[in-house]
């Protein structure tokens, strides 16, 4: 989700990338979630983070505490958190589940606005 917001609303001269502590391939929710508010995700792959490559990055935003407990490739100078829950951790029926991707959805989106009029890239 973060990566298509980030690639729809921040400056196309940025190089943007999403990546996990671990590829657990597409979830079908979140691409859902994406498409009721016109955003197609379905092309994009989950991927495993590459800890040659994070060092290249200007910035790496970590959205929940698995990437950022996990991850020691971030003692960099530009390193961001946010405390976003993972909404694939959630348990619960079709209706609630739907809720909590739509919820999480608009936490990032919020998020990603914000970062943008702090102009920070």
């Amino acid at each position: 989700m973060a990566e298509g917001f980030a690639k729809k609303i921040l400056s196309k001269s940025l190089r943007i990338e999403s990546a996990g502590t671990e590829a657990h391939g597409l979830n079908p929710y979140t691409v859902k979630t994406m498409n009721e508010i016109g955003i197609n995700i379905s092309h994009h792959k989950s991927k495993k983070i590459n800890t040659n490559e994070i060092k290249k990055f200007d910035l790496v935003i970590t959205l929940c505490g698995d990437a950022k407990d996990k991850c020691p490739t971030l003692n960099m100078n530009k390193h961001i958190h946010w405390n976003i829950p993972d909404p694939a951790n959630f348990k619960g029926n079709y209706i609630d589940t739907k809720q909590k991707y739509s919820e999480v959805r608009d936490l990032i989106l919020n998020k990603i606005k914000k970062f943008k009029r702090q102009d920070q890239f």
